[in-house]
Parts: structure tokens; C-alpha cells; sequence
């Protein structure tokens, strides 16, 4: 287990290096940068599940502290993947916008008469703003989803860190104080995420009504 443990989370801090380079790629190499990123990401999971199995058949006094070290793993993956999803959809809207302006660039402007004529420059630069903010929109849309994506897991992970901890507790002869107090944190930080869950929901319904 300790060998395909440290495999990956060597591919993990592979990933996490290649995340930074997205933004740097140009448009014609990116989407395979995504593709080798996706990839290894899918690979990843296959190994955790691998891990699941293995850290299940470890002896008793090694397991649960098995379990938590793959879960860490599994924890950070899933951030990787949210934010791989979040840059393709911020590009995909980026480039449906830039064919729509280049399809209005290109169209032929006509008039009916002597006395009629169309304001190109001054529907083309409304046209620009009106771009310009849905995209604006779209980027606070997907950061607001990436968050709730983000506390989804994290609450997950938490939920799953709180049972084996109480697990380990019992397995140790904690005493009940001791318990309690890992209790009273667990629901300390159950509200703090509902809190920022309903908070991220008021700000996004807020920039969709004043902005929308």
C-alpha cells in the first residue's frame, strides 16, 4: 500500500504543478493540456480506489489511520477536478464569445434609404460591454460553483474524518469529555459551512438580479 500511496500522491503534485500551466498554454495546445490533465486525474482515482481496498486489509491498529491518509488524497483530487472544470468552462464561454463578435464583424451592413443608417460603431461597442459583463457574470458564476462544489466535498471529507475519529476514540478508551469537545467541533463546523453556503447563494442571486 505505502508504495502505490506515495505514486499517487506523487501524480497528485503532478497535476497541481500542471494546473498552473493553463493559463499560460496558447489556444491550440490548451485543450490537450486538458486532456493529459483529465487523464491523469481519472488515473488517480483508479489508484484510490485501489487504496480503499488496501487501507480496508490493513490490520486494526493501522487502519483507520490508512483511511485517513487516503482520503486526504482523495480530498485534494477532487479540488483539482473542480478547478479543471471551472477553466473549461470560463474558456468555452470565452471562445463562444469571441465567435459571435467575429461573426458581427463580418456581417454586412446595408441601409434602405438615404436617410436611414446603422450606428455600427456604437452597436459593436454595446455589444462589446454586453460581452464583457456576461462574461464577468459567467466567471463569478463559475467561482461561486467552484466554492459550492469545494464545501460539498470538504463537508464529505469532514463527515467521514468526524466517524473515524470517534472510531479511533473508542479503539484509544478517549474519555466521553474528550469526545464531546471532537462533537462540539464537528457541528462548529457543520454550521460554518452552511453559513458560507448560504452566503455564496445570496451573493449569486444578487449578482444575477442587479447584473443580469
Amino acid at each position: 500500500m505505502e508504495t502505490l500511496y506515495h505514486q499517487t500522491n506523487k501524480q497528485i503534485q503532478e497535476v497541481q504543478s500542471l494546473m498552473g500551466n493553463l493559463e499560460k498554454t496558447d489556444r491550440q495546445s490548451v485543450h490537450l493540456l486538458e486532456n493529459d490533465l483529465q487523464a491523469r486525474i481519472d488515473q488517480i482515482f483508479n489508484h484510490l480506489e485501489r487504496l480503499e481496498i488496501l487501507a480496508s486489509k490493513e490490520p486494526p491498529n493501522r487502519r483507520q489511520n490508512a483511511k485517513l491518509r487516503v482520503d486526504q488524497l482523495k480530498y485534494d483530487v477532487q479540488h483539482l477536478r473542480t478547478a479543471l472544470q471551472n477553466f473549461q468552462h470560463r474558456r468555452y464561454t470565452r471562445e463562444a464569445q469571441e465567435r459571435e463578435r467575429e461573426e458581427l464583424m463580418s456581417r454586412t451592413f446595408t441601409t434602405n434609404d438615404a436617410d436611414t443608417s446603422i450606428p455600427i460603431d456604437e452597436t459593436l461597442q454595446f455589444n462589446s460591454n454586453l460581452h464583457n459583463a456576461h462574461r464577468n457574470m459567467d466567471d463569478l458564476l463559475g467561482s461561486g460553483s467552484s466554492i459550492l462544489n469545494g464545501l460539498r466535498d470538504q463537508r464529505s471529507t469532514l463527515k467521514g474524518t468526524h466517524k473515524k475519529m470517534l472510531d479511533v476514540a473508542n479503539m484509544l478508551g478517549l474519555s466521553n469529555t474528550v469526545m464531546r469537545l471532537i462533537e462540539r467541533r464537528a457541528t462548529q463546523d457543520k454550521f460554518i459551512m452552511i453559513g458560507g453556503m448560504l452566503v455564496t447563494c445570496v451573493f449569486m442571486f444578487l449578482v444575477i438580479r442587479y447584473l443580469g
